[in-house]
């Protein structure tokens, strides 16, 4: 079972479905940056429907030893910023990323990505749901931006399309 470090949007979304729990079930082990908490913390403060991560016993909330200089000048956030600098020091994890261009920093970095998407995908194939179009129709409700090309794709990939 692979390992994976989640940014924010993965988080976000999976909880807002009631998928969050499958993480543990998907991965041995699921990392998150301590920058990724705050984040979170902060929408919870302004009233947003969020995880608290330090909720999940399953969740190792951490700091990356170094973020790549050359990363600081990119239009990234500081939750980006930790998850991809983490996935660098453990390029055996699976990164979990929605942000285009964090994947892009990611792949370049010969990193495997994964997207909420991806996860929901798996989740199907782990038997943890019987259908995907319902939880990326209640992923759009809760904020995901889901073209109707890539609706299409994941659902044809899920054998429902």
């Amino acid at each position: 079972m692979p390992e994976a470090i989640s940014n924010t949007s993965p988080l976000l979304y999976l909880y807002r479905i009631g998928a969050l729990g499958w993480l543990p079930k998907l991965f041995s082990q699921v990392w998150t940056a301590e920058a990724v908490s705050l984040e979170l913390d902060e929408g919870a403060r302004l009233g947003h429907q969020v995880p608290s991560l330090q909720t999940y016993d399953w969740l190792k909330i951490a700091n990356p030893r170094v973020v790549p200089s050359q990363w600081l000048a990119l239009d990234l956030g500081a939750g980006e910023l930790a998850v991809l600098a983490m996935a660098l020091e453990n390029p055996g994890k699976v990164v979990l990323l929605d942000d285009a261009l964090a994947r892009r920093v990611a792949q370049t970095a010969g990193l495997q990505v994964w997207g909420t998407l991806r996860v929901v995908l798996e989740g199907k194939r782990a038997g943890l749901t019987d259908s995907v179009g319902p939880l990326i129709d209640r992923l759009a409700a809760s904020g995901m931006w889901i073209s109707s090309e890539i609706r299409a794709r994941v659902l044809a990939l899920a054998n429902e399309g």
